[in-house]
């Protein structure tokens, strides 16, 4: 935009003037965006509607009007916004709420009504100079009385006007509750009769200390929900606390709260699990369930732990949309969804995942428990804790304080009529036998180990003390897989890959190097990271004829690799070099995750 545009859009947009609609409309015509057609939607969808949403720029957006300039191209707010700050020469700027530090913008301590007065939002402080977001380019007489009271330099960027709003009720909305509940005398036994199913922005009847704890609980949940997170870290520190999102794999640093909030958040957290609340010496889990404003139910998995300053908790979100996963979604190529439907849809046997924490294998679980569940089948599951209700499964939860141990959950699963048995995870011998017994006895075993690829499951077994021969009569596979970043449609590139990643991908496979592949830029939809969501790499370990008769007490690992490979085993490495030349991630998501392959042979 050169200079002179935009000395003309300043002369018609007198200073302290506010934007509108009539001279916006004829902005854009001028410059191509839109016809004259759309200058008259937009005037009578105005004239319906009375009166402006926010601001006349979001009337403009919310009607997705076709950019003339580009061939199916639509207005969307986000290019209206920028198309404003480059006409009146200030700064463009999308805000990213994680990359806003929260605690200092609020500790500036301005009156949430002067902000709404004038339409603003405080979104960076460094040394000597405050950023304000405002919409409002010529509307600029706050800047000195600011100035002069926060005695920094202001610097205005051009934010979207939605996104203003927004950010200034939750965050500064937020900080007067964590003020109201600093300054007041936090209980928690008031909330002990609250239900495991919190609703949230549902309070009850409180008191005002008590209420602000609610407030924050809400808006933290709900926060993390709305920001993708798979995990909430809730961490005391000597004088203040850190809140920590996990988002596709990666911690963000969220807010800071005064210690003595920290722990009336962490109470009433564990109040709503079902937990001690007053243990704290002791690690605990547990589980909730919240109904979101929206009506959608989520899984929470609630894990505390005595640190050096209080006690640490990490909520584990279960996405709600996880049983409705099909196994394309999961990340299953076209040959591994026929090798592993062919595995679980047998009548008898065991079938493993493992991989670390987080690497997926609930969900995993969970959509093979939604494939194989039907009228006339009894599926059961023994876990710890119970991840992900549904109502197609009769699932128990472990209890260990009374004896309900995976063990004797399994036992009591086999007197009750069972087509197929999920067990969360075999830690001991015990629980490993029991498997083997429900097996042999005409039962489908799906179950989770935590080892580092498909081979070295079966030398776990063998470690807790299960019988080779047993092992060889039950065992129908294993499943190990690992989570990457996959790379965001929006914005990704085609371009050349590094020879050497290359070479380190498909080192022994000698697999033809394509001549590009996709890489991460970066855009507002992925937060400038080039990546948006998560998808699995698997390594599906079938046991055929071959492979089993290699299972001994003197097992050699490597001889059973390669045997694996032989019989059509993809290992980590190569399915994520697949994935990379599907353009679904990078190669170095690929190298984050997946071990070097070992002497596999071609």
């Amino acid at each position: 935009m050169n200079n002179e545009n935009v000395a003309i859009f300043a002369a018609h947009c007198l200073q302290g003037r506010h934007l509108e609609l009539d001279f916006l409309l004829q902005e854009l015509q001028r410059d191509g965006f839109i016809g004259s057609g759309d200058v008259e939607r937009c005037r009578r969808s105005a004239k319906i509607k009375r009166r402006l949403p926010h601001h006349p720029l979001a009337l403009i957006g919310a009607l997705k009007i076709e950019d003339r300039r580009t061939a199916g191209g639509v207005l969307s707010l986000e290019d209206l916004i920028s198309w404003v700050a480059a006409k009146s020469g200030l700064p463009y700027q999308h805000i990213d709420p994680l990359k806003l530090e929260v605690h200092a913008i609020t500790g500036l301590n301005l009156p949430l009504a002067y902000l709404e007065r004038f339409n603003i939002l405080p979104i960076k402080v460094a040394g000597d100079r405050v950023v304000i977001a405002t919409a409002e380019p010529f509307v600029d007489e706050w800047v000195k009385e600011l100035s002069q009271v926060l005695k920094k330099k202001i610097e205005r960027v051009i934010v979207n006007p939605l996104d203003i709003e927004r950010y200034r009720r939750e965050f500064f909305a937020l900080a007067e509750s964590v003020k109201g509940a600093s300054d007041g005398r936090v209980s928690t036994s008031q909330i002990s009769d609250f239900e495991q199913l919190l609703t949230l922005g549902r309070a009850g009847r409180l008191d005002a200390s008590d209420q602000h704890i609610v407030h924050i609980v809400d808006w933290l949940l709900q926060y993390a929900f709305d920001q993708r997170a798979s995990d909430i870290h809730l961490e005391p520190r000597r004088e203040s606390a850190n809140v920590r999102f996990r988002i596709d794999g990666v911690l963000h640093h969220i807010y800071q709260i005064p210690q003595n909030v920290m722990n009336a958040v962490t109470s009433r957290i564990k109040v709503l699990g079902r937990m001690d609340v007053a243990e704290k010496r002791r690690p605990q889990d547990g589980r909730l369930k919240t109904v979101t404003p929206q009506g959608e139910e989520v899984e929470l998995r609630l894990s505390t732990m005595p640190t050096t300053f209080g006690e640490k908790l990490v909520m584990r979100i279960f996405d709600p949309e996880a049983l409705k996963k099909s196994f394309q979604e999961l990340g299953f190529s076209d040959d591994e969804l026929k090798t592993w439907r062919g595995m679980v849809e047998r009548p008898h046997g065991i079938i493993l995942v493992t991989g670390p924490t987080g690497s997926g294998k609930t969900t995993t679980l969970y959509s093979t428990l939604k494939h194989l569940a039907r009228p006339e089948l009894n599926v059961c599951t023994v876990e710890d804790p119970i991840e992900i209700v549904d109502p197609k499964l009769n699932q128990m939860q472990v209890q260990p304080a009374i004896g309900v141990t995976f063990a004797s959950g399994v036992r009591t699963l086999l007197r009750q009529d069972p087509d197929i048995i999920m067990v969360g995870e075999i830690r001991d011998l015990e629980t490993a036998e029991i498997a083997v017994q429900a097996s042999l006895t005409g039962h489908l075993v799906l179950s989770t180990l935590h080892t580092n690829d498909s081979a070295s499951a079966v030398t776990r077994l063998l470690d807790l003390g299960v019988s080779d021969f047993l092992i060889q009569a039950t065992l129908l596979g294993v499943t190990a897989q690992r989570l990457v970043r996959t790379l965001c449609p929006f914005c990704k590139k085609p371009g050349p890959i590094d020879e050497h990643h290359w070479y380190l991908l498909t080192t022994p496979w000698k697999i033809k190097q394509p001549e590009n592949i996709y890489h991460a830029v970066g855009c507002t939809e992925c937060r400038n990271t080039g990546y948006l969501g998560r998808s699995a790499l698997f390594e599906i370990m079938l046991v055929t004829p071959e492979l089993s008769e290699l299972i001994s007490s003197s097992i050699n690992l490597e001889a059973l690799r390669r045997q694996s490979v032989k019989d059509g085993m993809r290992p980590l490495r190569l399915s994520g070099a697949n994935a990379v030349v599907a353009g679904l991630t990078t190669p170095e998501e690929v190298f984050k995750v997946a071990p070097p392959p070992r002497n596999l042979g071609n």
